[in-house]
């Protein structure tokens, strides 16, 4: 298994990210996220995106981040935003999310970033569970795209 860095819009960082989007349609209805996402924004020294591949160089996992500031939308100043972590189904259980996460927020806080911050929603309980076993604690105001809906989690963690 080997991590490595990709553009967001490298073919297969596009892949994992419709399969992502299929499987948000598939849980919550409707066309998946409707976050935009400009591949800059993924782009050292202000943010990154990764892609686990399988010794074969199958493509089965991914994550990225991206530098927020203080916005209407809720987030504060220093924040690095966590975006499409996703592990195929074919390969979940086996640790890559905690191993994708782990580097993203390394190199956010690398760069200076002060707080991972993220949005998910009440169907992904998979997740919430994640994130809360690596030290993610609920946001004391939403954030994002979705913070006035319902179903919106969302989560903080300082970066040390």
């Amino acid at each position: 298994m080997r991590i490595v860095p990709v553009a967001f819009d490298h073919p297969d960082a596009v892949k994992l990210s419709d399969q992502v989007q299929l499987e948000y349609a598939e849980r919550y209805g409707g066309e998946g996220d409707l976050t935009p996402l400009d591949p800059a924004e993924f782009a050292p020294p202000c943010g990154l995106y990764l892609i686990a591949y399988e010794d074969d160089g199958t493509p089965v996992a991914t994550g990225g981040w991206r530098s927020q500031e203080t916005s209407e939308e809720g987030y504060a100043e220093g924040d690095a935003e966590l975006k499409r972590m996703f592990v195929v189904p074919e390969v979940r259980g086996r640790g890559l999310a905690r191993r994708v996460l782990a580097a993203l927020e390394a190199d956010a806080a690398a760069r200076g970033r002060v707080r991972m911050v993220l949005e998910t929603g009440d169907r992904q309980p998979e997740a919430i569970a994640l994130y809360l076993s690596v030290g993610y604690v609920p946001a004391p105001r939403k954030f994002g795209v979705y913070r006035e809906y319902e179903s919106s989690r969302c989560f903080v963690k300082p970066l040390a």
